[in-house]
């Protein structure tokens, strides 16, 4: 899931599985076609084992993968975070409102996912976050106490 929330624009990726190199795919396509003229992308992810850079080095030769890992700024979300993350909260809303049913196949998967990203999108559906600044350190506090 890739999402610019301030947008109301989401794109989603499905495949066989969550690999390193098909999250590498998706970078080198936010870097390379999506946005091939930005000198920094702005990436908000979590910690799951496939996102990290490294991925690049395993799917792409050196010098693209240290061109496209140039051009992002990663910001990885705190590990009990995922609430902070707003391509998360997508990914809830699809879960609920287009998989929450029985799908026979993977054809039929891609097609239904691309409905509903082309829907949303044409309807230019923000995400609409709940926490302020402070509500968020806040929550934090209690999942990162600080010692004193």
């Amino acid at each position: 899931m890739i999402s610019e929330p301030l947008l109301g624009w989401r794109a989603v990726q499905v495949t066989e599985r969550r690999t390193a190199k098909d999250f590498a795919e998706v970078l080198r396509w936010l870097v390379e076609e999506l946005h091939p003229e930005a000198e920094k992308v702005v990436v908000v992810m979590d910690n799951l084992n496939t996102h990290k850079l490294a991925s690049l080095y395993e799917a792409f030769p050196p010098d693209q993968a240290r061109r496209i890992a140039e051009s992002l700024e990663i910001h990885y979300t705190p590990k009990h975070g995922s609430w902070l993350n707003m391509a998360e909260i997508e990914l809830s809303v699809l879960s609920r409102q287009c998989l929450n049913r029985r799908i026979e196949s993977m054809e039929e998967l891609k097609r239904e996912v691309s409905a509903w990203e082309q829907e949303r999108n044409e309807r230019q559906v923000v995400v609409k976050w709940q926490f302020t600044t402070a509500d968020a350190r806040i929550k934090l506090r209690r999942l990162y106490p600080v010692i004193q």
